[in-house]
């Protein structure tokens, strides 16, 4: 588990080049907050974990019907086709 630096508002205003390279020099995510809440995180860009990320979270949730066309529900228990 990587750790992350925690950095206010305006502290990352007055010093954003130094905080920017050090989170791409350590690969270290950086939490900016608002009053002690976070509200951004900047994270150093890795071009190919982000195909992976998004690939990986959509293996294993496609669903297959066979009969696509078939209705959701039987038309008998709608009351409103009654």
């Amino acid at each position: 588990m990587v750790m992350q630096q925690t950095v206010s508002k305006s502290q990352f205003k007055a010093q954003a080049l130094e905080f920017l390279r050090a989170v791409e020099k350590t690969k270290i995510p950086l939490v900016i907050t608002h009053g002690g809440k976070p509200v951004v995180e900047v994270m150093p860009y890795n071009k190919q974990s982000d195909q992976e990320v998004i690939l990986k979270s959509l293996r294993g949730t496609l669903k297959f019907y066979k009969d696509p066309d078939k209705p959701a529900a039987d038309p008998e228990d709608w009351e409103v086709l009654r």
